[in-house]
């Protein structure tokens, strides 16, 4: 499975985004996916994650309120709806996926073994 993930740019506080990552086989219905996202000079840091068939989702206490995660199984699609931005939110935003099917999500980024290359996102005061 490869992961190509966008949506990302230059907003301004307040604003709203909605980051897009696209899977490349039909077996992502099957997968649990996640968001995480590193700012500089920090530690990747867990954003939210989608179980697998998308009955569950889980969003990080740092953004819940703010960021929704949602998944179009058909598409082989996973989103992360982001408003209200904050300065604090800038940072490469990275899709991830558990590649064994059916496993259960996780809030470690080790627990995922298929990564998107990232897309920037950028909120300016």
């Amino acid at each position: 499975v490869q992961l190509q993930a966008s949506g990302g740019g230059l907003v301004q506080a307040g604003d709203s985004l909605r980051l897009s990552c696209a899977a490349s086989e039909h077996s992502f219905t099957y997968l649990t996916m996640a968001w995480f996202r590193q700012a500089p000079g920090k530690e990747r840091e867990f954003v939210a994650a989608a179980h697998w068939g998308g009955l569950s989702s889980y969003v990080a206490d740092s953004v819940k309120g703010r960021f929704t995660i949602y998944r179009d199984n058909a598409k082989k699609t996973v989103h992360l709806e982001v408003n209200r931005l904050k300065p604090e939110d800038t940072a490469v935003y990275y899709c991830a996926a558990r590649s064994r099917p059916f496993d259960r999500w996780t809030a470690l980024a080790g627990g995922y073994d298929i990564w998107g290359q990232g897309t920037q996102v950028t909120v300016s005061s």
